[in-house]
């Protein structure tokens, strides 16, 4: 019984000196904190995703108040969270181009790419690569073991019927998470204001892509978009059509001329029933023109 009540007589002493060690050492080493710094921290979505180009959305709020960070740098907080942390800090709002995740490849699914292979390793793309170069005869292209779609967490990508990888642009964010887990790079955060893109990321050349790619939609490096162009907004650099999106206006005439469909215009079929529209209205104009015409001819004869 002594050995017992010796026991929980020197664990309990001990326990004690302990804490009110903790207690002193809390009050004598302890840092004042920047109630700015958990404001701002407090506003943040806490996705950690990186895309501020800090380890989490702590140190973020932390490099804002203390070493002058942008205010703009949070991609899924948006313009609502820049507002708030120039509120906090004191400054203006500097709002940016919302960014969504474009997938600069159009094979990848089950039906649409060419395998050398059939790929039954670890289902990372980082691991399906570091064998012959990946399953798929495109040495470029998307390997469709979706790291990307582990990697949002915003719930923005998905998986359709054909295993392709569709970006939901309402809840892409822009955090960039899925373009660093791709370790082809052929995911890009661009500016949602523009609408056409080359969606082919090989090199190889015009022959060779064009075999490899299982959709049929591979740059081949012609220079017809180039040469369509009349902003000086797409150039071929190493067999691969690419678009200087601060030039580009969206105007498709590359996406016209591209033989192949390897550039993206969802507008295309817009602008064609435009200028379908304009056409008809032209030549409905045109026939009204010369039936008036017409008629001032015929009276003018009644009247000699």
């Amino acid at each position: 019984m002594s050995i017992l009540l010796y026991s929980v007589l020197t664990l309990g002493t001990l326990g004690l000196i302990y804490g009110l060690g903790l207690a002193f050492a809390s009050k004598k080493f302890h840092v004042e904190i920047d109630p700015k710094i958990e404001n701002i921290n407090e506003i943040l979505p806490n996705a950690n995703c990186g895309a501020c180009g800090y380890p989490g959305c702590a140190a973020y709020a932390e490099a804002v108040v203390e070493k002058g960070a942008e205010i703009n740098l949070c991609a899924p907080g948006g313009d609502d969270v820049i507002k708030q942390i120039a509120e906090i800090m004191g400054m203006e709002a500097t709002t940016t181009d919302r960014k969504v995740a474009i997938i600069h490849c159009q094979s990848g699914g089950k039906d649409n790419t060419n395998f050398k292979y059939n790929y039954q390793g670890i289902e990372t793309c980082k691991a399906a690569i570091l064998i012959s170069g990946g399953p798929n005869a495109c040495n470029y292209g998307c390997v469709y073991q979706y790291d990307c779609v582990r990697a949002c967490k915003f719930d923005a990508m998905h998986i359709d019927d054909n295993g392709m990888i569709i970006v939901d642009k309402e809840k892409c964010t822009g955090c960039g998470a899925c373009a660093i887990a791709c370790p082809r790079n052929i995911i890009e955060m661009v500016s949602i204001k523009k609408r056409v893109h080359v969606l082919c990321v090989s090199e190889d050349k015009g022959a060779i892509s064009r075999k490899a790619c299982g959709n049929n939609t591979a740059c081949i490096a012609c220079s017809l978009c180039v040469k369509a162009c009349k902003f000086d907004a797409i150039h071929v650099i190493d067999n691969l059509a690419k678009i200087d999106y601060e030039k580009c206006i969206n105007c498709g005439m590359c996406a016209d001329v591209c033989p192949t469909s390897a550039i993206f215009d969802p507008l295309k079929e817009v602008r064609a029933q435009k200028k379908a529209a304009a056409k008809a209205k032209a030549e409905a104009m045109k026939k009204e023109i010369t039936e008036q015409k017409a008629e001032v001819t015929k009276k003018e004869d009644q009247l000699l």
